[in-house]
Order: structure tokens, then sequence, then C-alpha cells
């Protein structure tokens, strides 16, 4: 998970953009032959989209830009140390 990433990708792209894309990467994943490496660089691409589309939602739900990416990011790392 990358801030400048995830900000860059909110800044360019509308919500659906994001989630077509998500849907695209992880069909890709089902598929039999995708190595590990594959995957744990998809799995990189797939949490920043979301990210960028968790970030948006906040944004409309009236949180400042900034506040919203690291909000996110918070949240994360929160449920990683869980």
């Amino acid at each position: 998970m990358k801030l400048p990433v995830i900000r860059h990708l909110q800044k360019n792209n509308e919500v659906e953009k994001l989630e077509n894309t998500i849907e695209v990467l992880e069909n890709f994943t089902e598929h039999r032959s995708v190595s590990e490496e594959e995957m744990d660089v998809i799995g990189e691409l797939i949490t920043n989209l979301c990210g960028a589309v968790e970030v948006h939602k906040m944004i409309e739900d009236g949180v400042p830009e900034k506040d919203a990416a690291n909000n996110f990011v918070k949240k994360v790392l929160g449920s990683i140390d869980k």
C-alpha cells in the first residue's frame, strides 16, 4: 500500500473506472497459470485501487482530501495491528 499511489489514482480516475479495474484484476487472479509473484503484484495493485475508491467515498461524505487519504492508511494499519 502506497499513499502517493492511492492519492494519484483517486485524483485521476472516477470510482467506476477504479472498480472495473479491480474486477478485471480479481478475475485475472482466478486463472490457474498466475504465479505467486504475479499474485503479490496484483494484490498490491488491488490494495491501492481499493484505497483510491475508499478515499473517493470519504471525500464524497465531506472529509477533506488529505484527511481522507490519511484516515484510510490509519484504518488499514489499525486492522493489521489487531
